[in-house]
Formats: C-alpha cells, sequence, structure tokens
C-alpha cells in the first residue's frame, strides 16, 4: 500500500515542475528576451562585443607574435 502512495507523489512532484517558458522555448539563448536593468547592460555589452569582434585569428597570431 505504501508503495502505491509513493508512485503517487512522484506522479504529482513531477506536474509540479516548472514549465519552460514558452517565449523561451527552443531559442538558443533564452537572455535575449530576458528584460530588466541588469539583463539590459548585459545584452547591450554582448551587442558591442558582436560588432567589434572582425580581428580573425591569423590577424591575432600575427600579433601575438608580434608582441613576444
Amino acid at each position: 500500500m505504501a508503495n502505491n502512495t509513493d508512485d503517487k507523489k512522484k506522479n504529482t512532484d513531477k506536474d509540479n515542475a516548472l514549465k519552460p517558458d514558452p517565449e523561451t522555448l527552443n531559442k538558443t539563448d533564452p537572455q535575449d528576451n530576458m528584460k530588466g536593468p541588469l539583463s539590459s547592460v548585459v545584452q547591450s555589452v554582448k551587442e558591442t562585443v558582436e560588432e567589434n569582434d572582425t580581428e580573425s585569428k591569423e590577424e591575432a597570431d600575427e600579433k601575438k607574435d608580434k608582441n613576444t
């Protein structure tokens, strides 16, 4: 009899788990949809870094060799 109640409890625990937010479901970066002051700062920094990331691996290797 105790085993049956354990099974029911496991099922209700599984049902009570947090469901994913539909806005972030199947997205590569769920943080893109986050809102708030800190998230806004992080996203603006991320965008700036991606825009400025134009140096190729070869250019970076040349600079490293030159400076060492």
